[in-house]
């Protein structure tokens, strides 16, 4: 299940509440062009702007228009009860495993983030999958610090940062596999660099913009997991696209694209989050219509 194109799609905002009617399409859209699972309330789905109640609602959507492709549900939060409480909801929605960072307001030991799996994963039934997100939650684990995470009960993925180039991205790999379990995937996160990190040996990709543009995701994903090198030339042509996540960050990028190719209304972001505007995102717009990115 872990493994492929694993496609996080916006959660839109309208009016301050969810647009149930077009995370649905997101989904069906999804569906559609066969991705291999999709990522529900991730970053890309600000998950950290939303409520319990409204985190419910969109992890059962998510998995009642997914039409069998599995289904993983962000649960971070900062408080572990909290997490807990969501866990218990994704489960009961259908989730097919959930995606745990160690979000903080307080800076975090390396103590206090294994108690927070330890005490999530003593209640799961589902395949939980470690994000390792450094720029947003400031926390960098370490290979110690993954080997002990990943002996707990239902840790079956870690999801990475970016690393770099394929070599680089192999000598990661190998470092993070001389440590865990032998049935822990690896996934790779950060989409500029994510046909590197495959054929580095990543098991999954998880996408950001592959929410939103999952036909194009999957022509770099499909070849790199099958160790063809023409991924880095497809993802290299999106160099522009991948510049702009680089200035303006993946979920503003994506938002816009979303906007503009009418799959969601403007502006879809919670607030205090404000879309791209004026020449930011005629950019934006040039740049997907330039490379044919309409799926």
């Amino acid at each position: 299940m872990l493994t492929g194109l694993s496609a996080f799609p916006l959660t839109p905002i309208r009016d301050d509440r969810i647009d149930l009617a077009a995370y649905a399409g997101l989904i069906d859209r999804l569906s559609d062009a066969g991705v291999d699972s999709i990522g529900a309330l991730g970053s890309t789905g600000s998950y950290a702007y939303l409520d319990r109640e409204e985190r419910r609602t969109v992890a059962r959507a998510s998995v009642e228009h997914a039409r069998g492709i599995p289904v993983v549900v962000g649960i971070g939060a900062t408080r572990t009860s909290h997490v807990q409480a969501l866990a218990e909801d994704a489960q009961d929605a259908g989730a097919s495993a959930v995606l745990l960072a160690p979000v903080s307001y307080q800076p975090l030991t390396d103590d206090d983030v294994f108690g927070l799996y330890a005490d999530v994963t003593a209640g799961l039934s589902v395949p939980l999958v470690v994000y390792d997100n450094p720029g947003t939650t400031r926390f960098t684990f370490s290979l110690e610090l993954y080997a002990r995470i990943t002996e707990l009960p239902q840790v079956a993925a870690i999801k990475i940062p970016p690393v770099g180039g394929v070599d680089a991205s192999r000598a990661r790999v190998a470092e993070i596999r001389a440590v865990v379990p032998e049935h822990v995937r690896i996934g790779i996160s950060g989409d500029g660099a994510a046909a590197a990190g495959l054929l580095g040996g990543c098991d999954t990709w998880f996408t950001a913009v592959g929410g939103t543009l999952p036909g194009a995701m999957l022509a770099i994903a499909r070849p790199a997991l099958a160790g063809d090198d023409a991924a880095l030339a497809e993802s290299e042509r999106l160099r522009p696209l991948w510049d702009l996540f680089a200035v303006h960050g993946s979920a503003r990028v994506t938002a816009t694209i979303a906007e503009h190719l009418g799959l969601v209304a403007a502006p879809s972001l919670p607030r205090p989050l404000r879309g791209l505007d004026g020449a930011d995102r005629a950019r934006v717009v040039a740049v997907v219509e330039e490379l044919g990115l309409r799926d």
